[in-house]
C-alpha cells in the first residue's frame, strides 16, 4: 500500500466538497425505474459476454443499490481490455433497441431450453424455482431464467450512463466449497450526469478508506500471520481508542448505567441454553475441551449480562437494572467478506442490558435515544435513517406484550420527535426493534445503533423479579448498542473525518518543530510541560529543513504544528499553525496550554486561542 500523498503547506485542512445538490443519486430501491435499468442491463452485460467468450456459463446476476453484477464461470480470467470490449459490447446491444419479453414456461420445457445450451448452473437454478417459471428473452438468442422486472427494450437504456467497474472472485451459492466464479461489477443510471456524480463519490470514498488512512496514520494492522479478521491496534490507534472508550463510559456512568466485565468463554452448554447452538453455530467458532468440559469463545455478551441477572433474587424495585459492556466477541466470517475494520472476526460491542417492568419500556427507550443522539453527535453524526421493525410470522411471546412493547417503542421515537420508517414483519423472532443508519460525510449510511427487545432470553433462562403483589413475574430485557462494535464505527468515523480527526481526539494534537540543534533542549522541555498538563504531543527530531517538517507533520494530519526557532526559544512562545485554523501566528505556550486542554475538556474540533 502506498504512503501518503504529499499534501500542501496550506493555512487550513482542505475541505472536501459535499455531494452535488442538482444531481440526485437514488439507490436502486427507491426507485422502479432505476430497478428495471440495472436489471436490465445485467441482461445485456451477459448477453455481451457470452457473445464475446462462448464458453463462459452464467449463474446469477442481481442488482446491487448503486448497479449490478453477474457471475460467470469460464476458463480464463477476464482482463482489464476484456472489460473494455464487453463495454463495445453492451453498446452495439443496447443501440439495437432488442426487446425483452417475459414469458412463462413449464418446469420440463425450462428444464429443456437449459439443458440444449449446457447452462449446469441454470439447472441448479432451476431447482429451487416454483412454476409458473418465467423466463426474458433478449432479442431472439438470449434469454434467463428471471422474474423481472425490465424495460421494454434495449433502446430505452442509455449508453453514456453506465459503466463496468471491476471483476472479482465469487464462489457458487457463496459456498467456498463451490465452484470459483468470476463477478463482473458494474453501475448504470438514468443520465451521465448520475454517473459522473456516482465516479465522483466512488473517487472520493477510495480517499477516505479506512484501511489506506489506517496505514498511512499508522493506527492499527491486520497481521496474517495471527489469523485473518483480528485487529492489531498501533499506540496511535490505541490511544484513540482509548479517549473514545473514556468518553462512552463516562457518557453511560451519567446516564445511570453501570458497567460489567465478563469472560470470554463459556461451558458449551451456557450457549446450548441461550439458543445460540442452534440459531447461530455457524457463525461460532469451534469448541476447546478444558477439564473434559467444552467451552466456547463467545459470540454474544447477552448471556452473560443474563447470568448476572440471574445471580440473585430480584425486585421490582431495583428495576430498571442498566448494564453496559465493552465486551469483546468472537465470531467467524467467511474469508470473501471480511474487510478492514468493518468486518472481523474478534471486535468488541459496546453491549448495554436493560431489564425493566413492562411500564418502563417507553422511559427506557427514551433514555436510549437521548444518550445515542448524545454519543453519535459528539463525532459528527447528526442525521439519521430509523427504521421500527415489528413482529415477524415466526416469533415467541404473548401478543399482549408484543403490542405492549411495539407501542413502547413508538412512544419514544414519537416523544423524542425523530421520524421513523415502519417495517413491517422486519423485527426479530424474540422481539421489535429500532435501527438506526448514520450518514457520513459523502452522502452514504451506515448501519450503528439498534435497540431490541427480547422476550426469548428470559423465558430460557427462566429470569424473574418479585413483584408487588410478591408474585414472581418475568423482566422484559432490552439489547442495545450504539456504535454497535467499536473496530467498525472507527472505520465508519475514519472514512467520515477522511482521517483528519477533531483536536480532541486526534492521536497526536502538537507537534514541536525545532528548526535547529540550539533549540532542541527548549523543544524537549515544552514537550514535558505539554504531556503534563495532557496534551498529546511530540518532537520532530529528524533535523530536516523546516519546509519538510511542516509537509510530514500535515501528511499526517497533526491539528497543530509548533515551530520554534531562536526568536521563539528567547521569548517562551510558539509559531502555531493549524490544520482547521489557518496561520496562528507568535502564542505563548500558556496559552496553548490553557486552549488545549479547554479544547479537550470540551471535545471540541479545534482550539481557541485568545487574541
Amino acid at each position: 500500500m502506498a504512503g501518503p500523498e504529499p499534501e500542501p503547506v496550506s493555512s487550513a485542512a482542505a475541505t472536501t466538497p459535499a455531494p452535488s445538490a442538482t444531481v440526485v443519486l437514488p439507490k436502486t430501491s427507491e426507485s422502479d425505474q432505476l430497478l428495471k435499468i440495472r436489471h436490465s442491463m445485467s441482461h445485456v452485460m451477459a448477453m455481451a459476454v457470452q457473445q464475446l467468450f462462448p464458453k463462459a456459463r452464467v449463474t446469477i446476476g442481481p442488482w446491487t443499490e448503486t448497479g449490478f453484477y453477474y457471475d460467470f464461470d469460464n476458463p480464463d480470467p477476464f482482463t482489464e481490455a476484456d472489460l473494455k470490449a464487453i463495454k463495445k459490447g453492451m453498446i452495439k446491444i443496447i443501440n439495437r433497441k432488442l426487446p425483452l419479453e417475459r414469458v412463462e414456461v413449464s418446469r420440463s420445457e425450462a428444464e429443456a431450453k437449459i439443458k440444449s445450451q449446457n447452462e449446469p448452473y441454470k439447472l441448479e437454478i432451476l431447482e429451487g424455482l416454483q412454476e409458473p417459471i418465467t423466463l426474458y428473452t433478449l432479442g431472439e438468442d438470449w434469454w434467463d431464467l428471471c422474474a423481472g422486472p425490465h424495460v421494454d427494450h434495449t433502446g430505452q437504456l442509455n449508453s453514456k450512463a453506465f459503466e463496468l467497474e471491476s471483476v472479482a472472485g465469487a464462489y457458487w451459492r457463496g459456498d467456498e466449497t463451490k465452484a470459483q466464479l468470476q463477478r463482473i461489477y458494474g453501475t448504470a443510471w438514468e443520465t451521465p450526469e448520475q454517473l459522473a456524480e456516482h465516479k465522483r463519490r466512488k473517487e472520493e470514498a477510495l480517499r477516505r478508506d479506512h484501511r489506506r488512512i489506517g496505514k498511512d496514520l499508522d493506527l492499527f494492522s491486520i497481521e496474517d500471520e495471527a489469523g485473518a479478521g483480528l485487529v492489531f491496534w498501533h499506540p496511535r490507534g490505541a490511544r484513540m481508542r482509548l479517549l473514545i472508550e473514556e468518553f462512552w463510559r463516562q457518557a453511560h456512568f451519567e446516564g445511570g448505567y453501570e458497567l460489567l466485565y465478563t469472560p470470554h468463554v463459556a461451558d458449551i452448554s451456557l450457549w446450548k441454553t441461550s439458543g445460540h447452538l442452534d440459531f447461530y453455530a455457524e457463525s461460532m467458532f469451534g469448541p476447546m475441551e478444558v477439564d473434559e468440559r467444552e467451552y466456547q469463545l463467545k459470540p454474544m455478551n447477552c448471556p452473560f449480562h443474563v447470568l448476572t441477572y440471574a445471580s440473585k433474587l430480584r425486585s421490582y424495585r431495583e428495576l430498571p437494572i442498566r448494564w453496559a459492556e465493552l465486551g469483546t466477541v468472537y465470531r467467524y466470517e467467511r474469508p470473501g467478506v471480511m474487510h478492514g475494520l468493518m468486518r472481523v472476526r474478534g471486535f468488541t460491542q459496546d453491549d448495554a442490558h436493560v431489564f425493566c417492568l413492562p411500564e418502563q419500556i417507553s422511559d427506557e427507550i427514551l433514555k436510549i435515544l437521548d444518550l445515542t443522539e448524545r454519543i453519535l453527535s459528539a463525532f459528527d453524526f447528526s442525521n439519521y435513517e430509523i427504521n421500527l421493525s415489528t413482529r415477524p410470522e415466526k416469533s415467541i411471546g404473548d401478543n399482549a406484550v408484543w403490542e405492549l412493547a411495539t407501542k413502547g417503542l413508538i412512544e419514544a421515537l414519537e416523544r423524542k420527535g425523530w421520524a421513523y420508517k415502519i417495517d413491517e414483519g422486519g423485527g426479530a423472532f424474540y422481539g421489535p426493534k429500532i435501527d438506526l443508519k448514520i450518514e457520513d460525510a459523502i452522502g452514504r449510511m451506515w448501519q450503528c445503533s439498534t435497540i431490541q427487545l427480547d422476550f426469548n432470553l428470559p423465558e430460557r433462562f427462566e429470569l424473574d423479579y418479585i413483584a408487588a403483589d410478591g408474585s414472581k413475574q418475568r423482566p422484559i430485557m432490552i439489547h442495545r448498542a450504539i456504535f454497535g462494535s467499536l473496530e467498525r464505527f472507527f472505520g465508519i468515523m475514519t472514512e467520515n473525518y477522511a482521517g483528519d480527526y477533531p483536536f480532541w481526539l486526534a492521536p497526536e494534537q502538537v507537534r514541536l518543530l525545532p528548526v535547529t540543534d540550539e533549540v532542541q533542549p527548549y523543544a524537549e522541555h515544552l514537550l514535558d510541560q505539554l504531556t503534563q498538563a495532557g496534551v498529546r504531543a511530540t518532537v520532530d527530531r529528524s533535523g530536516d529543513r523546516l519546509g519538510k517538517l511542516i509537509r510530514t507533520g500535515e501528511q499526517m494530519k497533526i491539528p497543530v504544528l509548533a515551530v520554534i526557532g531562536a526568536k521563539e526559544a528567547e521569548q517562551n512562545a510558539l509559531s502555531l499553525r493549524s490544520r482547521r485554523g489557518g496561520d496562528l501566528g507568535v502564542t505563548e505556550v500558556a496559552d496553548l496550554l490553557s486552549a488545549a486542554q479547554m479544547a479537550n475538556s470540551q471535545r471540541a474540533a479545534g482550539l481557541e486561542l485568545n487574541p
